[in-house]
């Protein structure tokens, strides 16, 4: 009995652990996972808290490309033309709306 419900719960877990990165945010030719964009976000959010002026809270390629924190993901993104545009996008993608597919740059429900 107890090895049945242990079974269950691990493959309910697993399931919920495959499913969690299912979700996709698209930028131009770029997909990243939710999570990454997640992170993306809560860096730029703790750096624009940081900095009083509106106008340095939106990121930039420079200083958001060289963050050791920013996810592996995006460093193909840093390379190219645009990646200050490209980045920006992702942070203003509502994950809230995303996680229930509503948006149109995620996919992978």
């Amino acid at each position: 009995m107890k090895t049945s419900m242990l079974s269950a719960i691990t493959v309910l877990f697993l399931a919920f652990t495959f499913t969690s990165d299912a979700v996709q945010v698209q930028e131009g030719e770029f997909s990243f996972s939710a999570e990454s964009v997640r992170k993306l976000q809560a860096l730029t959010n703790s750096v624009a808290a940081e900095q009083r002026s509106p106008r340095l809270s939106s990121p930039g390629a420079s200083w958001v490309c060289e963050d050791p924190e920013l996810p592996l993901d995006f460093l193909p993104l840093c390379q190219q033309p645009g990646a200050a545009t490209a980045l920006s996008n992702l942070v203003m993608v509502p994950m809230d709306v995303c996680e229930i597919c509503s948006f149109a740059a995620c996919t992978g429900c």
